[in-house]
């Protein structure tokens, strides 16, 4: 009995542990995996500021529009633009206040003082043309790097795959024994480069796709408050 439980134990198969598969890989293959960890680490400090970003200018956008649409049936005049301008900093992180901001120091510039009266709309649509630009700018910041690494880290896991697989050949060719005991090791510490590729690869499309809408759900409603800042300047403050 203790013979044929001696058999059965060496007929098992072995426990490959990643952390050892890792600890044993080539120079090269391990080069390429701690790329594909710093990628990834990359990519969760992006998407970790990019929720509390889009988070606080989703939230404060949506105050400043109830702010500066609130009084629905007071008339456009320089004070409620004042108004609306004296509160402007409780609204840090707004794309849409920023805007507004813009607009307003402009106008007040071609009044000549305080109270918005009188000037040139096309100054104003530059003004407000120029801080939607700066503002998308900010919102689409860091996403190229999610982008690269989800396109680029399944291939830079392959290469260290294709890496690692070639000198399993060579120690196979090298070796007597080419038994798939020999072989399986190498190969798998081999795998464990695209397993990681993957693993960096697929959070960081699901989060730039992610990110891709909500930015444009905020580009939208910028480019919507700027056209209707525009038309009430125009009515209100600087018709002939």
């Amino acid at each position: 009995m203790l013979q044929v439980a001696a058999e059965q134990a060496e007929s098992a198969p072995a426990t490959l542990d990643p952390w050892t598969l890792v600890i044993e890989a080539s120079p090269v293959v391990q080069l390429v995996m701690l790329m594909l960890v710093l990628m990834s680490i990359g990519c969760w400090f992006i998407i970790g500021a990019k929720i509390v970003r889009l988070s606080q200018a989703t939230r404060s956008s949506t105050k400043f529009l109830d702010l500066f649409w609130g009084e629905s049936g007071a008339a456009w005049n320089a004070e409620r633009l004042e108004g609306v301008y004296a509160q402007i900093k409780s609204f840090e992180g707004s794309p849409v206040a920023s805007v507004f901001r813009a607009g307003y120091v402009e106008l007040a510039r071609i009044a000549g003082d305080s109270a918005p009266a009188g000037g040139d709309t096309e100054n104003i649509d530059r003004a407000l043309r120029r801080a939607r630009s700066n503002e998308f700018n900010r919102l689409e910041n860091y996403l190229p790097f999610l982008a690269t690494t989800g396109a680029t880290a399944p291939f830079i896991g392959l290469f260290g795959t294709v890496w690692g697989i070639m000198g399993s050949f060579i120690a196979i060719g090298n070796a007597q024994d080419a038994s798939l005991a020999t072989v399986a090791p190498g190969i798998a510490e081999a795998l464990i480069a695209t397993a990681i590729g993957l693993v960096a690869a697929i959070p960081a499309v699901m989060a730039y796709n992610y990110f891709l809408r909500k930015i444009s759900v905020l580009e939208s409603e910028v480019n919507a408050f700027s056209s209707d800042y525009l038309n009430i300047v125009r009515r209100h403050f600087l018709a002939a």
